[in-house]
């Protein structure tokens, strides 16, 4: 029989242990929106067990939806399934779901699960409880608009400790404090015409207005449906981010 090792060994093996399963998430976990602009704001790319949120005005509830489901096609991981929690009005309000236009952004209908209940309290209440699903690969929760600061932290930290990618998609904009990861603000843009003068790809203008992990920044980015990869129509990185680290930084200095 082997001896015992020492109890300081063991212990000192375990803490490395400890050590590189909590460093994983933060760099493993990273999915790159393709676009070396963007990824460079966002420190490598949008955090997964994380909470966002994504917004625009009423009339552009459109193109916000279609970049949240880009985000779940970006996010996507073999063997795990795509969530979508909406309300009765929210489906009254923007429609539903389009299985050819989903299949043209890039996200598997065959993985997508859609649960759909009567108040907004339910929709919150179920996506923190998918959030802790391993199962899940993403999570989007549609909703009038963002919620408190309370339920913010609640979703924030069940994305945590399940592992998905958290979207909050309201429909209306908000400055109200969160602890969302980053906050979008999503709008179209004119796309350009292809090759014989005809539609070209799907063009969204982005505003990034928080990001925990520096600056902030606008861009106006076109999505290939046969690629399944952003392109970048112009670009211009905005101010840092009041709340953010980086902004402490400037001031002590």
């Amino acid at each position: 029989m082997l001896p015992a090792k020492p109890m300081e060994q063991q212990l000192a093996q375990l803490r490395r242990a400890i050590a590189r399963t909590e460093a994983l998430p933060e760099e493993a976990r990273l999915r790159p929106l393709g676009v070396a602009d963007v990824d460079a704001t966002l420190g490598g790319g949008l955090p997964c067990a994380a909470l966002h949120e994504v917004s625009s005005h009423a009339v552009n509830l459109g193109s916000a939806a279609g970049f949240a489901l880009i985000l779940a096609a970006l996010a996507r991981e073999p063997g795990k399934e795509t969530l979508w929690v909406t309300t009765d009005f929210g489906s009254l309000e923007t429609g539903d779901l389009y299985g050819p236009g989903l299949d043209q952004l890039g996200l598997d209908t065959a993985r997508l699960l859609i649960v759909r209940v009567k108040r907004p309290v339910d929709a919150l209440f179920a996506m923190e409880e998918a959030l802790k699903c391993r199962a899940l690969a993403t999570v989007v929760g549609e909703l009038a608009e963002a919620p408190d600061l309370t339920a913010s932290r609640r979703l924030s930290l069940a994305a945590r400790d399940g592992g998905a990618l958290g979207l909050l998609l309201c429909h209306k904009l908000s400055d109200a404090p969160s602890v969302a990861r980053t906050r979008w603000r999503i709008a179209p843009a004119p796309s350009q015409p292809d090759e014989f003068g005809g539609l070209g790809a799907t063009a969204f203008s982005l505003s990034l207005t928080r990001n925990r992990r520096g600056p902030c920044g606008t861009w106006t980015l076109a999505w290939d449906h046969h690629e399944h990869a952003f392109s970048t129509l112009s670009r211009g990185v905005a101010e840092a981010a009041a709340d953010g680290p980086d902004r402490k930084d400037i001031r002590a200095g």
